[in-house]
């Protein structure tokens, strides 16, 4: 019986390792727990004596890779030096210091003058305002009195109205700031604004009266430069006179509300003074172009001749349309030019044939 149980344990035994063995061929499993001991009744002499087989324990995982050995320095690298770096960057952070310091103080400066116009400016703003705040509480009643003789004054002709505005801008001047203190009184803008205006233009449109009245040609100027004034002087009448006809057009009306002299914005004024002085401007254009023409002849000139010719005519038929006709001693002065023209000139002879009479 003994032996019999022994040979099944044994067979039982072999099978299992044959078992174990394959598994561990395949998967490498954990090794089992180890069986207990047979009991020894159990266990034939026999059996016993024979060594048991042994079984082979898991191989343990191959252990990982060393890493790799460090390079060893290259004998011709050089090696690093603190010093350097630091006395590289020392002189660095000093360049710099040196480049931004002429930028730094620029901005300092601009700063600074900023600031001293900013504060200038409200010192003087301030000063401004406290004078017009002044000139309010103190000058009351010359402003009232100002007042009363812009409405009551009256003027007989322009020349009145000319010394009456100089005397009010004298006395206005004497304000910090005309407007600012005006605005808070009963001012009459539009009659004061109105008498400036008629005041302005009658003096231009006197002013360039007297200068074409007492205009005089000089034989020393070339008589390009000579003609070429005189064309400048009718071109500023034709100007001028536009300019009144359309300050008529539009102010004359208030004008007349307001007391204001119009005689001289009539075409019988001022528009007629300056007429009759382009006709007398005309005359010494004439003069001069026929001296020209002597001069062009005895020098046997002809293309020079032909242009003063047209020059003359063409001056002559302006100052016609601009005056409403020519004087008899501007027509005597065109009469003049036409018989100085060569008789070989037809073309030129048969277009003075047109000259305005």
């Amino acid at each position: 019986i003994q032996r019999l149980i022994a040979s099944k344990l044994e067979q039982s035994k072999v099978k299992k390792e044959v078992v174990v063995e394959s598994s561990s061929r395949s998967s490498q499993p954990l090794p089992s727990p180890s069986r207990p001991p047979f009991p020894k009744f159990l266990v034939s002499p026999a059996t016993t004596n024979e060594a048991p087989s042994p079984i082979a324990p898991p191989t343990p995982p191959p252990p990982p890779p060393p890493p790799p050995p460090r390079p060893l320095a290259k004998a011709s690298r050089a090696q690093k030096s603190p010093p350097v770096s630091q006395l590289f960057q020392l002189l660095k952070k000093q360049d710099n210091t040196r480049h931004l310091s002429p930028s730094v103080s620029g901005n300092k400066s601009q700063v600074n003058s900023a600031h001293n116009s900013i504060v200038g400016e409200i010192q003087n703003r301030s000063a401004h305002l406290i004078a017009i705040k002044a000139d309010i509480e103190t000058k009351g009643d010359f402003i009232n009195d100002l007042i009363q003789k812009v409405l009551t004054t009256c003027f007989s002709d322009m020349e009145d109205v000319m010394k009456f505005v100089a005397w009010l801008d004298n006395e206005l001047a004497t304000l910090a700031d005309e407007r600012a203190v005006l605005k808070h009184f009963k001012w009459p803008e539009r009659k004061a604004d109105a008498l400036q205006e008629a005041a302005v233009e009658y003096r231009e449109l006197k002013k360039l009266e007297k200068e074409l009245s007492s205009y005089s040609d000089d034989p020393s100027i070339h008589y390009g430069v000579a003609l070429k004034k005189m064309v400048n002087l009718l071109d500023k009448s034709e100007e001028g006179v536009r300019r009144l006809v359309r300050l008529r057009s539009s102010s004359m009306r208030s004008y007349q509300d307001f007391k204001i002299p119009v005689e001289w914005m009539l075409d019988s004024g001022m528009i007629n003074k300056i007429k009759r002085a382009s006709i007398k401007l005309a005359k010494t254009y004439m003069n001069r172009v026929a001296n020209e023409l002597e001069s062009a002849r005895n020098m046997d000139r002809e293309s020079t001749q032909e242009a003063l010719l047209l020059q003359g005519v063409r001056f002559a038929y302006r100052t016609h349309q601009f005056a409403g006709g020519l004087d008899p001693e501007t027509l005597c002065a065109l009469e003049e030019i036409k018989q100085r023209v060569p008789s070989h000139l037809r073309l030129a002879r048969g277009n003075l044939a047109g000259a305005p009479s």
